[in-house]
């Protein structure tokens, strides 16, 4: 810690007692002041010895050799401001206050570091849509039989911000459920708040020791079909992630919003949609007891912007509860006949796989057809006659093939159509009330980032 009064001397101070200060400080110079102890010049231990060559009396004034057109920075200047002052052969570099005072001496050898602050931590996870192998993502399922999956995530997102309190409080605001959780502690904050159930499971999965301020919300709606939960999940954990020393990697990741949803929270469902919204992409996923394996797919980037445009999403307006479908559905699953229909779905999902990486769009659309034939058979609450006539509409104005997103019963349809009649089929869903929502493919799942409260990255302060 430099000792500022080594650096200063009033201009009536004797050059004697101005070297001593000198070699105090062991910079090679001193700042003299005024009455009110604003900085008015500077002096080096060349000047001072020149002054003494040139008449030897060492009782007079330091303001007889004050250099006064000297070189200064103001308090807050930036780190690069200052360095290029040091690059520019300059030994010594007084950082003055708006009133002309000295606050501390900048040199070549004492630059600190910035100092670090409090930084806020954000996140966005994307939803995603399945292809085939809806069903064989359940526990229940793959405990037997090997089950997979191929889905995409699309630029939908759950977006999340999360920074540090001082004190113990808990404060949750969620756009999406219009609603806010204030909790002095952790403790109170798991307990009540029935709209927070989901994140309050997280919560208990991540047990922070922390007190924080948390901001949610969604491009998509509630019930949409699209893995929302994982989804606003996945978000959540990122951030919580920024704040770690050893971060979670992306499977630790995914088994952690697993958890919270289906263990804590006790809400059936597959495993899929967690590890969608954190790896992102065009992924390939098997299940077996043993481990779940992703294989991401790389595929042609012609094929991958066609296909982008032949599917058309549609929201059907009717919301589902997908934890109780699954709940119909493993009862069904101890049917054998039901459970055949899954195993045909696994192959028929290694098919679509293989037209995908050919590039074979159309075939791709017509399994598209085939995996929603097999799906709606699994349990009589993954479709109704509203579903199945929104599906009939679009197969008769042009879509090759399609399927209702998530557990069924509502939420977002998919649709596969050439482009000379996606127009066609996009005002026969319009007119039956539906909304067309765009999109894009994601390719980059979670991403999670942290910033500077006060974003003043670039300035230096004592």
């Amino acid at each position: 810690m430099k000792q500022l009064e080594n650096f200063l001397i009033t201009e009536d101070t004797a050059l004697k007692e101005a070297l001593v200060c000198i070699e105090k400080n062991k910079h090679g110079m001193i700042f003299a002041t005024n009455g009110n102890s604003e900085v008015t010049g500077i002096a080096t231990d060349g000047d001072i010895r020149r002054k003494l060559i040139e008449d030897g009396n060492v009782n007079q004034p330091i303001s007889e050799c004050l250099n006064r057109d000297f070189k200064w920075a103001r308090e807050g200047s930036s780190r690069e401001s200052l360095l290029k002052y040091l690059d520019h052969q300059i030994r010594v570099i007084p950082l003055l206050n708006d009133k002309m005072q000295l606050v501390d001496v900048i040199s070549r050898y004492q630059l600190p570091v910035q100092k670090e602050e409090n930084i806020y931590a954000r996140a966005r996870s994307p939803v995603r849509i399945s292809f085939g192998g809806g069903g064989s993502d359940l526990t229940h399922f793959f405990a037997t039989d090997p089950g997979a999956v191929i889905n995409t995530t699309i630029s939908l997102y759950s977006h999340a911000a999360l920074r540090k309190r001082a004190d113990s409080r808990i404060i949750i605001h969620s756009k999406d459920l219009n609603e806010i959780l204030d909790a002095p502690n952790i403790d109170k904050a798991v307990v009540g708040f029935e709209s927070f159930r989901l994140i309050q499971a997280i919560l208990k999965t991540v047990q922070p020791d922390f007190g924080f301020e948390l901001f949610l919300n969604s491009d998509f709606p509630l019930g949409s079909g699209l893995g929302g939960s994982a989804v606003v999940s996945a978000a959540i954990l990122g951030c919580f992630n920024e704040f770690r020393q050893d971060k979670w990697d992306d499977y630790e990741l995914a088994e952690l919003a697993y958890q919270a949803e289906r263990i804590y929270l006790g809400i059936a469902g597959g495993w899929q949609d967690q590890y969608a919204t954190v790896f992102g992409g065009f992924n390939f996923i098997e299940f077996k007891m043993e481990q779940n394996v992703i294989h991401p797919l790389r595929l042609n980037p012609s094929v991958l912007l066609e296909l982008e445009e032949s599917l058309i999403i549609c929201d059907t307006g009717l919301s589902h509860d997908s934890g109780m479908i699954h709940d119909n559905q493993r009862q069904e699953m101890s049917q054998k006949k039901v459970k055949e229909l899954v195993k045909k779905n696994v192959l028929l999902t290694y098919e679509i796989r293989n037209q995908l990486l050919r590039g074979r769009l159309m075939k791709f659309g017509e399994l598209l057809n085939q995996a929603w034939q097999l799906k709606r058979q699994f349990s009589s609450r993954i479709s109704n006659k509203q579903i199945d006539h929104i599906y009939e509409t679009a197969l008769k104005h042009g879509a090759s093939g399609g399927k209702l997103m998530g557990a069924g019963g509502g939420g977002f349809f998919l649709f596969h159509v050439s482009p000379f009649r996606k127009f066609e089929v996009i005002d026969s869903l319009e007119r039956m009330g539906l909304q067309i929502r765009r999109f894009r493919f994601d390719q980059e799942g979670l991403s999670t980032w942290s910033q500077r409260e006060n974003n003043k990255s670039d300035s230096f302060d004592n």
